[in-house]
């Protein structure tokens, strides 16, 4: 999809009519042409949510409203951002051994549900499981669980990081981690009622993960094979239908080059090439789809372009996964991951990355690395004091952003075509488009300029009327508004999400 200029309203922006020095671009929406379906957007419970959901009741249940709810209120403001995934972090077991750990942040270490006694303490992870409770309570569909590190009882050095950079797996242990990983998909199913779709057994296995700043394990590509083989297996003999997501690379780079790990890139041809000797594409319980994290890789805005388009090229008809990601380092100059901000600055950085993602290497997922954060960086999508029996919560723009995606792009979703039809400059102005299961349409514009731009959709099978905007500024969040006819106003510094209703003979 394009680069395009857009526009939202709120009512109030409407009503003050289409200004004629600033006229109208055309954006042509064409529902044949179809890109990537959709499959969810999420944000990951570490590792606050040990904590959180413990919480008092007003505030975890604020916490849980602003990322899972779909409800609106009387007035059409949406509660939350309807998140359609929720990533549950599997611990490995560093929370346990406390300052043992060699993990010095205790709010990076994690628990794990396998004890030293070698039994099963499923409420272990009990703000976690709060989470997973609250999550389905608000009508999410999709789980996955995640592991930064095998369990402490299976790693070499009895620690959830490596040393040295090695993977603190040693193969005769990959059967005991798969046997783990199939009795929590039963532990938690047991609990709460929630089958885990997915599980995901390596995380960034191109980094070291050997400094203790959390739980972590490397891995290179010979040993993913072993390690999901074990998975594989065990899981179709006791017939779980959760399915195994790889890989989860530290960038997305490492999917089609080897860059410089030979050993732990190319892994798109690595696990999906059946000329491969780490070929994984037949196994049953893998899940088709290759996941990387989109760190180190958006700045500046044609570097991103490019290596999305070649990860694209290289996907060999294999949906691709943004697994993973927040703001992290300088960007270019662009944007620094130091310091909470709140505003507008980092949302508007944050939805040009979702739709570089989405529009130009055709993700099908989109998910967030902290939802919720104690930290000064811009790592959290709500923010909370560094507590862990109570404390403050503050939402952020970056929440309300990602909210334009997550709300009203559902999964099942395709992405169609969204295109202006004149050579406007469309300089910090992008635009895409979807067209959910329920024969709606929404399309989210980015304008990022310090002034209000004005478009025309246009498109066969778009209705004449009934389209409603939602707006995130500073001035409100996904706040709800009508649009009178074809012609929106996108206020200055916005994201905002247009809906419409299609006709019912329309494909």
């Amino acid at each position: 999809m394009k680069k395009i200029t857009g526009a939202l309203l709120g009512c109030m922006i409407l009503q003050q009519g289409i200004s004629q020095h600033n006229p109208a671009m055309r954006v042509n929406i064409d529902l044949s042409r179809k890109a990537q379906t959709i499959h969810n957007f999420a944000a990951s419970d570490a590792w606050s949510c040990q904590f959180t959901g413990t919480w008092p009741d007003p505030k975890r249940n604020q916490l849980a409203d602003w990322l899972f709810s779909s409800d609106t209120t009387a007035n059409g403001q949406p509660k939350g951002i309807g998140l359609s995934m929720w990533r549950f972090n599997i611990g490995a077991g560093s929370a346990e051994q406390g300052s043992e750990s060699g993990i010095r942040d205790e709010w990076r270490r994690a628990a794990c549900f396998l004890g030293a006694d070698h039994q099963y303490h499923w409420q272990q992870q009990a703000g976690q499981i709060w989470f997973l409770n609250a999550a389905k309570a608000r009508g999410v569909q999709q789980f996955l669980g995640f592991l930064n590190s095998p369990p402490v009882a299976f790693t070499r050095n009895g620690k959830a990081f490596a040393s040295n950079g090695q993977c603190n797996l040693p193969p005769e242990q990959y059967p005991a981690v798969a046997n783990f990983l199939k009795n929590v998909v039963q532990g938690i199913q047991q609990e709460t009622g929630i089958t885990l779709d997915f599980v995901s057994p390596v995380n960034e296995p191109q980094w070291d993960w050997s400094d203790g700043g959390q739980e972590g394990c490397p891995y290179n590509n010979e040993q993913i094979y072993g390690l999901v083989k074990a998975v594989d297996q065990t899981f179709h003999q006791h017939q779980l239908p959760t399915k195994i997501l790889i890989t989860e690379a530290g960038k997305i780079n490492y999917l089609y080059a080897g860059e410089d790990k030979p050993a732990k890139g190319m892994q798109i041809a690595a696990f999906f090439d059946p000329h491969s000797p780490t070929y994984l594409g037949n196994r049953p319980s893998l899940y088709k789809a290759i996941a990387g994290h989109s760190y180190f890789t958006t700045s500046p805005q044609d570097t991103a372009v490019a290596i999305r388009k070649r990860l694209h090229a290289s996907l060999m008809g294999i949906p691709f996964w943004q697994s993973e990601y927040c703001i992290l380092g300088d960007n270019a100059g662009e944007m620094n991951g130091n310091k909470v901000d709140l505003g507008m600055d980092a949302a508007l950085y944050l939805a040009r990355v979702i739709h570089t993602d989405l529009a130009v290497a055709n993700a099908s997922a989109w998910q967030w690395w902290l939802a919720i954060s104690p930290y000064d960086y811009k790592d959290g999508l709500i923010y909370i004091d560094k507590n862990k029996a109570d404390g403050q919560i503050h939402d952020t723009k970056m929440l309300w952003v990602f909210g334009n995606y997550s709300r009203f792009v559902r999964p099942g979703a395709q992405r169609v075509s969204a295109q202006l039809a004149d050579s406007a400059d469309t300089k910090d102005i992008y635009l895409s488009a979807y067209k959910n299961t329920n024969n709606s349409i929404a399309i989210v514009v980015i304008n990022s300029r310090s002034s209000a731009t004005n478009i025309t959709v246009r498109g066969k099978g778009l209705p004449g009327g009934g389209m409603r905007s939602y707006t995130t500024n500073n001035q409100g969040n996904l706040q709800p508004g009508n649009v009178n006819g074809h012609t929106i106003t996108i206020p200055a510094r916005s994201v905002v999400t247009l809906t419409q209703q299609l006709n019912a003979n329309k494909q």
